[in-house]
Parts: structure tokens; C-alpha cells; sequence
């Protein structure tokens, strides 16, 4: 696998991390090429928990790990961070790169994202309130503050003063917010340039070079497909691109670059926010299905939306990603269900039915799920072998898909994986 991209096929909490760790030991390089620390992998190692919000997963194997061009940064969570886990015993020096055209989320990016929800009110987006979607804004604007900047004291002070007298009249004027003062804000990111100044590189580079010699590299995103500001649930999403392709844009390596794309579903669903979600069990319903699968968020610690696999929403996120296999995860948590809905169709608002997901998002808005029930299998899967009706579950998903699924995820712990077809 020497360019494999490991991406969400849903709207995120698939279990990325534990895929990544799984893949890691393989691997020369693991690469972050999305989002920031509004979305957080859980690794289980024996008796020990790694939550990991920012830097790459591939860190706990003591992998090389790198954060690309298309993340945006929280510093202060990212040193905590670095300091939390070398604490802990793991080693981080010389292993951890970040890309100088990474932008820093400022603390004003994070004033706004929370006020800005509570000003829409019901119309909310469901943000984390981690100044993610300000930073983005910032950066297409051309007004963000980009990481290298930290390393030039006077180009930093040209940039934070137009950014502060810019956002301080938003902050004053209409989110009723107090102001930012430049020279506070100046004085933390030097201090915070003086403890990120090894860990800056040229990661394209980086990447470039490791592939030219043959070397495995990992990338994984924060976020997951039906989140994707372009082709996601829009406009409940994120601000940045978790499809595949976006793993390419952010480390500046050509498409043809990467080999293999394994994309990470849950045998459920489940969704974080606001927004559409036609397989969604009623409320009354949901409660067992979350405290099964610990379904409460990794970052934030809210509850998790939860309904059954839909297919229709898969089948999309497989063609979007170009995905070449598939790992089904937490399949251990549907073993005490004796029957399991699986969404194969939509009924579209005029009544039609449909296996794919619908453009309009009218139509995504209004549709209604239409079930096939398969037998549970109502036993642990603490063995080397899958029971029959489990396997045939997996069977289902895969012929739906037209696409092989090979490793399948039967518990917390990292050797909680079976390889499979």
C-alpha cells in the first residue's frame, strides 16, 4: 500500500482511528490532511485510551506523522496535545511535521463560531464552537493567518493587526462580544512559534520524497464523506474537504499519486449536529442502540444520533471517494438485536423509489427510508470466526456495494479487527 487514503464513509465517528492505528504499523508516514480538533479518533491500547484530536493517529505506533497544507490548527489543543501523550511515555521528537500553510484557528475564530450559532438560534448548524468554520472563512478570504506566519515576527504583526481591526468590529458591533487587543494576541503566538518552530516543514515535500522511495504512506481525515463541504449534506457540514481527493490538495501530490482508497463505515449509522438523516431510529428507540455503542461524542461528549446502515448513503460515499475495499466497524454492537433493519431505497416526495442518492436537497430533506430486515445472529463475537448470520450481514453490505470488504471491526481494542473476505 504505498498511497492509501483511509476516509469516513459516513457522517463521521466510524472508527477511523482505530483503522489508521491498525494500518499504521505498516506504514512509513501517517498523514492528517483535514479538519481540526472539532473531531477527535479513540484508540484503545490494552488498558490505555488515546483520544487524538489533532495530530495524526499513526503517533501512538511512533509513526512519522505529518499534518497537511489543509488543516487548520488549533495550537494551543495541539501542544497540549504533543505534552499530553509524551507525558504518557510515547515518544514525539522528530516524528511530528506540520505544514507552514496550515492555518492557525485564532481565538477570535472561536468567539465567533459560538456566537454565531447562538444567534441562528434554531437554525443552528450544530458547530463544535471550535472556531473551525471562522478559520476556513479567514483562509478564503486571503485574510487567515497561516502557521509560517508565526516564524516572522513582523509579517505576523502586519497580519494580526488588519485580522483584529477587522474582526473586533464584528465582535463588537454585532456579536456584542468583547474585543481582541493585537499585542496579547502577538505576544501568544510568539511564544507559541518558539515551541512549534521544530515541528514546521515542507510536508508536499515530505510526502513527495517518501513515495519516490517507496515508502507506505497513510493519510486519514478528520471529518467523513457525508460532511463534505461540497458534496455533503450541505449546508450541514464541515468547512473543508474529507473526500479522498482532498488528501492530494492538501499534501500537493497529484491524484494518480494515490493507490488505494479504504473507506471506514459503522454497521449503524450515526450523526453529530443538526441535518438530514433518513435512516434515523425514532428518539424512544435510540437510547439503547447509543449506550451499546458508546455513542456520545469524542471531543465534545454529546450524544450521537443513531438509525440503522444506510446503503443508499454508502453506495454515494463509495463512488465520491473511489473507494477500493471497505472496513465495517463496530459490528459487535448489533449482537443483541434478533433482527436488523437495513435501508436499501429511498421514496422520494413524489412517491418514486430510489437506490441512489438524491442531487436535490429537497428531495434528501423529504424522503423516507425503505428497510430490508436481516437476522441477527444474537451471540458475541469474541472468536476467531464470524457466526453465519453476522458473516451474511457482511455479505449483504457487500454485494449492495459491489465492493470487498476486508476487515471488520468486532470490539473497542485495537486486535479487535478480523480480516475478511
Amino acid at each position: 500500500m504505498p498511497a492509501t487514503v483511509i476516509v469516513g464513509a459516513q457522517w463521521g465517528d466510524e472508527g477511523k482511528g482505530k483503522i489508521v492505528d491498525l494500518l499504521a504499523s505498516e506504514s512509513d508516514l501517517v498523514c492528517r490532511y483535514q479538519g481540526g480538533p472539532n473531531a477527535g479518533h479513540t484508540i484503545v491500547v490494552g488498558d490505555e485510551v488515546y483520544k487524538i484530536r489533532s495530530i495524526p493517529s499513526g503517533i501512538i505506533q511512533g509513526k512519522p506523522s505529518a499534518i497537511g497544507g489543509g488543516c487548520v490548527i488549533d495550537l494551543d489543543v495541539l501542544i497540549a496535545e504533543l505534552d499530553g501523550l509524551q507525558a504518557r511515555g510515547l515518544a514525539i521528537d522528530g516524528l511530528v511535521y506540520v505544514s507552514g500553510n496550515a492555518h492557525v484557528i485564532m481565538p477570535w475564530h472561536v468567539s465567533i463560531d459560538a456566537a454565531r450559532e447562538r444567534k441562528l438560534g434554531k437554525l443552528q448548524i450544530g458547530t463544535t464552537r471550535r472556531g473551525i468554520g471562522p478559520a476556513y472563512a479567514d483562509k478564503a478570504t486571503r485574510i487567515g493567518i497561516r502557521v509560517q506566519d508565526l516564524l516572522d515576527p513582523k509579517i505576523l504583526r502586519e497580519k494580526l493587526e488588519l485580522a483584529v481591526a477587522e474582526k473586533n468590529v464584528w465582535l463588537e458591533r454585532v456579536y456584542e462580544l468583547e474585543p481582541f487587543d493585537a499585542e496579547e494576541v502577538l505576544a501568544t503566538c510568539l511564544a507559541h512559534a518558539e515551541r512549534i518552530r521544530p515541528w514546521v516543514a515542507d510536508t508536499s515535500l515530505l510526502v513527495h520524497r517518501a513515495l519516490l522511495a517507496g515508502e507506505r504512506v497513510l493519510f486519514e481525515g478528520g471529518q467523513a464523506t457525508l460532511l463534505d463541504l461540497d458534496h455533503g449534506t450541505y449546508p450541514f457540514v464541515t468547512s473543508s474537504n474529507p473526500i479522498a481527493a482532498g488528501a492530494a490538495v492538501s499534501f500537493g501530490i497529484g491524484p494518480n499519486r494515490i493507490d488505494e482508497v479504504l473507506g471506514v463505515a459503522k454497521a449503524y449509522v450515526t450523526r453529530v449536529g443538526e441535518g438530514p438523516f433518513p435512516s434515523e431510529l425514532p428518539a424512544a428507540e435510540q437510547a439503547h442502540l447509543r449506550e451499546l455503542g458508546g455513542e456520545f461524542g469524542t471531543v465534545t461528549g454529546r450524544e450521537r444520533r443513531c438509525g440503522w446502515l444506510d446503503l443508499v448513503a454508502l453506495r454515494y460515499a463509495v463512488r465520491l471517494n473511489g473507494m477500493t475495499s471497505l472496513a465495517l466497524t463496530k459490528l459487535d454492537v448489533l449482537s443483541t438485536f434478533a433482527e436488523i433493519p437495513v435501508c436499501v431505497r429511498y421514496v422520494l416526495p413524489d412517491g418514486s423509489e430510489t437506490e441512489e442518492f438524491p442531487a436535490h436537497q429537497s428531495d434528501f430533506h423529504h424522503c423516507r427510508p425503505v428497510f430490508e430486515t436481516l437476522p441477527g445472529w444474537e451471540t458475541a463475537l469474541d472468536g476467531p470466526e464470524l457466526p453465519a448470520a453476522a458473516r451474511d450481514y457482511v455479505r449483504f453490505v457487500e454485494e449492495a456495494l459491489d465492493l470487498p470488504i476486508t476487515l471488520v471491526g468486532t470490539g473497542q481494542s485495537r486486535t479487535s479487527v478480523l480480516a475478511f473476505g
